[in-house]
């Protein structure tokens, strides 16, 4: 394995290969793309799907910590959530946070 490695890296009268250094940083650039970019937009679109399929009655929390429950869904990308009774807040779809809301709901027994 070791021999393999040294007659990649060497070329002719010992000069490095430069075909090595390109293997080299495209095998950089595939791991970063599949530890780094490839997880956050599975992430992403999760965070997506799971903020379109929020309906009237249910209870969020948005990334600010206010706990509520979806009131309206609006045509313009917004909910109106009760934070109390009689009290209504609107808010963007996308401050609802995924991770808090899927909590809170699980420890409340309610299904997503």
């Amino acid at each position: 394995m070791q021999q393999m490695l040294t007659i990649l890296m060497e070329g002719q009268n010992g000069q490095p290969n430069p075909s090595f250094s390109l293997i080299f940083m495209l095998a950089i650039i595939l791991v970063m793309w599949l530890f780094l970019i490839r997880p956050q937009a599975r992430k992403a679109k999760l965070q997506k799907q799971f903020s379109d399929n929020i309906k009237v009655g249910d209870k969020i929390v948005t990334i600010a910590g206010i706990h509520g429950r979806v009131n309206k869904v609006n045509d313009d990308n917004t909910l109106q959530i009760e934070i109390a009774p009689s009290t209504y807040m609107t808010i963007e779809r996308s401050a609802i946070s995924m991770e808090y809301t899927q909590e809170m709901q699980k420890r409340s027994g309610q299904k997503s």
